[in-house]
């Protein structure tokens, strides 16, 4: 059952768990988008397929917030929302290392390696290279770990991964991208934790969160074990 954060008649919020691949690759794994798509079919009852529009994704192992449109006009008007910067997409993670900068902006150039499905992050311009920027403020430490909170400017593919780890802060359990640390199985400690956008019609600005408990351990994951006590 997924677990709906927000819905009207253009779109839908909902919470992916880590694991859950957004939409189908090569593994033919249920998705996020199947699961929607079997929830919005039941409850309108509809004997066909219903529509569902792709406005963004996170990476699989990744857990937090995801926004989908329910229809042609809701897909039209979030994807221009994107290209115009005017999401706001927050993330919490908990990273290797004492971070002793507690606010920086993080401006890279991302290349994307198609064979290892990794990005890596250069800190001058390089041929069909992407521009990634982020800023991070930080919220505490535990022993060896620092918990973040990031926010984007621009939306590339393994941005937060990989520009965290350059700067010798993987994030926990990441070991795609240099992480040492454990963390549970198929997850990373990444989340998008804030999603704020405006209404497809109407323009009401809404802010959806996903909390963040005292621990520094995001809600659904509450059992330990990253950046725990905080």
């Amino acid at each position: 059952m997924i677990k709906v954060l927000y819905e009207d008649n253009h779109c839908i919020v909902v919470y992916k768990p880590a694991g859950m691949l957004v939409q189908s690759d090569i593994t033919g794994d249920r998705t996020l988008a199947d699961e929607v798509r079997a929830y919005l079919k039941e409850k309108g009852n509809k004997p066909g397929d219903v529509f569902l529009g792709m406005v963004h994704r996170i990476d699989r192992p990744v857990d937090g917030i995801v926004i989908f449109a329910k229809t042609s006009k809701g897909a039209s008007r979030l994807s221009a929302q994107i290209r115009n910067h005017e999401f706001e997409k927050v993330y919490t993670a908990c990273v290797e290392g004492i971070v002793e900068e507690k606010e920086q902006t993080l401006k890279h150039y991302l290349v994307k390696d198609e064979r290892t499905n990794t990005v890596k992050a250069f800190s001058t311009e390089r041929p069909e290279s992407k521009e990634a920027i982020l800023s991070y403020n930080v919220l505490g430490y535990k022993g060896q770990t620092t918990l973040l909170e990031v926010h984007l400017e621009t939306g590339r593919s393994h941005q937060i991964r990989a520009q965290l780890s350059v700067i010798g802060h993987p994030i926990m359990g990441d070991s795609k991208y240099g992480s040492f640390l454990p963390y549970k199985k198929g997850a990373i400690a990444l989340t998008a934790s804030k999603l704020c956008f405006n209404t497809p019609v109407g323009g009401e600005r809404k802010c959806i969160e996903v909390p963040v408990d005292k621990s520094g351990i995001h809600q659904e994951h509450k059992s330990g074990g990253c950046c725990e006590g905080y």
